[in-house]
């Protein structure tokens, strides 16, 4: 009698086993909370500076990565030309724009 209740309770055990999907939950949460944390933000940090470029004039004041601010006198396709003082000017990249403090405008 002992020997059917190990058979039996060792079929029954094998019948209910964990399911594979189960098991890869965690993993789809941690790209989930991956995806919302860190791609999502960068993704819109790097639309709002590729924005900020392309709306780059003349007359802007600007800081570039390097930290040099100065006004905007000339802006081409990829380059931009920055006086930083009299008689000094930088061509630079639009890209090295990280910041614009006044518009021409303002």
């Amino acid at each position: 009698m002992f020997n059917n209740f190990l058979a039996q309770q060792a079929a029954g055990s094998a019948a209910t086993g964990p399911n594979p999907l189960a098991s890869f939950v965690p993993l789809i949460l941690i790209f989930v909370i991956m995806y919302f944390l860190l791609f999502r933000p960068q993704m819109r940090r790097q639309k709002e500076q590729a924005r900020m470029v392309s709306i780059l004039k003349t007359g802007d004041r600007v800081v570039t990565s390097s930290g040099i601010h100065g006004l905007i006198t000339n802006v081409k396709d990829t380059t931009v030309t920055v006086k930083v003082a009299d008689n000094v000017k930088l061509e630079m990249e639009k890209s090295a724009v990280t910041t614009v403090l006044k518009s021409a405008e303002a």
